[in-house]
């Protein structure tokens, strides 16, 4: 999945930027204030993207 469509889906579920760091973004969900490390990548791979999704407890983008 291209990181700019990911970026807009968890942008979309309530998700937002904390910081970026050297290689990694770091987004929080305010809704039960999870946090996790996103690869700022071209291209992320699917498995990565679902346990993203997972961390954060929003929707897969797959579903």
């Amino acid at each position: 999945m291209r990181l700019i469509d990911f970026d807009r889906h968890l942008k979309t579920r309530g998700c937002s930027i904390i910081r970026q760091g050297g290689n990694h973004t770091i987004y929080f969900n305010p809704e039960n204030r999870k946090t996790t490390a996103v690869p700022r990548h071209r291209e992320i791979k699917n498995v990565l993207v679902k346990a993203i999704c997972k961390q954060l407890e929003i929707a897969s983008p797959f579903n």
